[in-house]
């Protein structure tokens, strides 16, 4: 059977499953662990039924990098475009993106780790940040800030989260829910309602509850 037409799963294993081991290897150890052997043995599989769903490890460090920007970037840009009825609400979307799975923490840092051995993979977080940083900077602006001042919140906003992924600072969620109102109210110069505090708190415990159903471990 031609490998284009291959089905993807049975005793070669799947794509997916070649991917979360991947994955799992790199947020654990880091980048020099996602090498074929090791993988296929943890799968149970043979090394030659890697190459049904990938040309070579490169290709699955390639697909790596992909579902990163689609477990980080993409949500967080999302996030700066929510509905909101003012700036607090506007920024507690981002937070709230930021504290739940949405934004994965562990392979951000991983990726991070990855890019200080890897040029390809620098440049790859020095577009992402800066397309991040220009997602929070339109939101900014769209709240009335002049660009000068969008442009210094937005990097301070971001900052401090990447400075939280980077220290794998390891505050509960519910110191984090404390401070929340002062990071807001830091960030946008606009404290959040009550009301608002509470339909945000609401969320991220229904968002908590169903990563405990779905058995992922919301970053902390």
């Amino acid at each position: 059977m031609d490998q284009a037409h291959a089905p993807e799963t049975g005793w070669r294993g799947s794509r997916e499953g070649w991917l979360e081991i991947g994955y799992k290897a790199l947020i654990e150890s880091g980048v020099d662990a996602v090498k074929i052997l090791p993988l296929a043995r943890q799968l149970g599989l043979s090394r030659t039924s890697f190459y049904w769903f990938f040309t070579d490890r490169e290709d699955l460090l390639a697909a790596l990098l992909e579902g990163w920007e689609a477990r980080t970037t993409r949500p967080m840009i999302a996030a700066t475009k929510q509905y909101a009825e003012t700036r607090a609400e506007a920024m507690l979307n981002v937070l709230s993106c930021y504290l739940s799975s949405d934004f994965d923490q562990k392979l951000e840092f991983a990726v991070r780790s990855w890019a200080l051995q890897s040029a390809e993979v620098a440049t790859r977080i020095e577009t992402a940040d800066r397309i991040r940083l220009e997602a929070l900077e339109e939101m900014l602006r769209k709240w009335g800030y002049e660009p000068m001042e969008a442009d210094v919140r937005a990097r301070t906003i971001y900052l401090v989260q990447i400075g939280y992924i980077s220290m794998q600072s390891k505050e509960t969620l519910e110191t984090r829910l404390k401070r929340i109102p002062a990071y807001v109210e830091t960030y946008t110069g606009a404290k959040p309602t009550a009301n608002e505090m509470a339909r945000f708190t609401a969320r991220l415990m229904q968002l908590q509850d169903a990563d405990s159903q779905n058995g992922v471990r919301r970053p902390r």
